[in-house]
């Protein structure tokens, strides 16, 4: 065998070992968690209110004490006749019931509407992209959010992201761990790899080996 049939024996070899070696680091990716399943919103979902949240107040028949306010960080707010009540973690009516008893020691059977005019949610249910995302940020989660409808609010992915070996903590469960397939999804337009999010959930995409 002639010197130069060997050099490219060598190479061929090389190659079907950095094949072989692909192969098994994409499997290793792929398979160490489970597949997320692609249904995952409850049945019934109610918005809670979180730091942040511009809430819009109506007293019946008392235009003085109608007004927007934000909520604080800490999760609670001030109005005319009412401060520090907290607002986090609670719906809309349960708020105006609240606002409604603590306005009852200055009028007499106050009638409160509580409407949420901008939505960011307590940070236990928002979602959160790490890794290799166009613009990794914190979404506020919405019913019926698909995986692809958070790609497209950062933007998609990197050049550098692998991914297929992308995961879900989803905090709902534990923080258990779902494999899903980005790279199939964004960049390939298979249908089949979108999946619904959940309150809290974290998607994580690592970067690419190679």
């Amino acid at each position: 065998m002639s010197f130069g049939a060997s050099k490219l024996g060598a190479r061929i070899r090389n190659l079907c070992l950095l094949s072989l070696l692909l192969g098994v680091l994409a499997g290793c990716a792929t398979s160490a968690y489970p597949p997320a399943p692609a249904g995952a919103a409850e049945a019934e979902y109610n918005y809670v209110i979180g730091p942040g949240d511009a809430i819009n107040i109506v007293v019946w028949r008392n235009p003085e004490l109608s007004m927007s306010v934000p909520v604080r960080p800490d999760g609670k707010i001030t109005t005319p006749l009412v401060e520090d009540l907290p607002a986090l973690g609670k719906d809309a009516s349960t708020l105006a019931r609240d606002i409604e008893k603590a306005l009852s020691k200055f009028i007499r059977e106050p009638v409160v509407t509580v409407i949420v005019t901008s939505f960011i949610g307590p940070y236990s249910e928002q979602i959160r992209v790490v890794g290799e995302a166009a613009q990794p940020q914190t979404l506020p989660y919405q019913q019926k959010m698909t995986l692809l409808d958070v790609m497209i609010k950062v933007g998609g992915v990197t050049e550098f992201a692998d991914g297929n070996a992308a995961t879900i903590l989803r905090t709902a469960e534990g923080n258990k761990q779902y494999s899903v397939r980005l790279k199939d999804l964004v960049k390939r337009g298979d249908v089949s790899a979108n999946v619904e999010m959940r309150p809290g959930d974290v998607l994580i995409i690592p970067q690419s080996w190679f």
